[in-house]
């Protein structure tokens, strides 16, 4: 039995962190028995960061690792694919996750009215009397790679207009397929389908989150893609 280890069920997602979620339905798509144990403290963790999986009497951290791991088992994620369309897939896969969730990053931890929330849900096993000063250190260190990053320098409105043409190709993709590469769902679908969900998800408004609502195409994307976990 594989064990997934993974962030607790946040903002009405499976998890509060699109990783966690990605990570999930490569197990359930991979047809392999595993269960879920929910923590909020990766600090044991390989890379001290979630999801990691238990299997095999070793702990595979990393997403893009527990792929590989459920890969060698037999698990296909990319059946039908040409090769032209898994190159496509990777790319869309890395603008998922090295730019759209930082923007869902920024919108949870650098929004000032949102924060106390997020801190919460975050930090919700630090005791009360403790949890603003451990979660506004954490908070500020946060913030600050962003800031090197280069995103963290930018106005929300910036930000969206910088985000725009990602939007755009998911949605052209979307167009006349139920999924990203056709009628079924795809390893590319793992990643760009949490992360727009987490972007709904995320507590309050912001321009994100109404951009994403706003948009059909997507938000019935998202509805198929959380029905994967149902």
């Amino acid at each position: 039995m594989i064990t997934l280890l993974t962030y607790p069920p946040a903002f009405g997602q499976f998890s509060g962190s699109p990783f966690c979620t990605k990570a999930a339905y490569f197990l359930k798509v991979s047809g392999l028995p595993w269960r879920r144990e929910d923590t909020l403290d990766p600090r044991m963790m390989p890379h001290k960061k979630l999801p990691v999986i238990r299997a095999d009497d070793q702990l595979i951290a990393d997403s893009d690792m527990i792929r590989a791991y459920l890969e060698s088992k037999g698990a296909t994620f990319d059946e039908g694919l040409s090769e032209i369309d898994k190159a496509t897939s990777r790319a869309f896969i890395r603008m998922a996750e090295e730019h759209i969730y930082f923007h869902i990053l920024l919108d949870r931890w650098a929004n000032d009215a949102l924060w106390p929330q997020i801190r919460d849900t975050y930090f919700g096993s630090v005791p009360k009397i403790l949890r603003s000063l451990v979660s506004g250190k954490i908070r500020k260190e946060v913030l600050k790679g962003m800031h090197a990053q280069g995103l963290g320098r930018l106005t929300e409105a910036q930000r969206l207009a910088r985000l725009e043409p990602d939007l755009e190709a998911i949605s052209t993709r979307l167009w006349q397929n139920r999924f990203l590469f056709g009628d079924r769902p795809t390893a590319a679908d793992a990643s760009v389908g949490p992360m727009l969900s987490a972007a709904v998800a995320s507590p309050g408004h912001t321009l994100l989150s109404n951009r994403v609502e706003e948009n059909a195409v997507l938000m019935a994307y998202i509805e198929r893609i959380e029905e994967m976990l149902d």
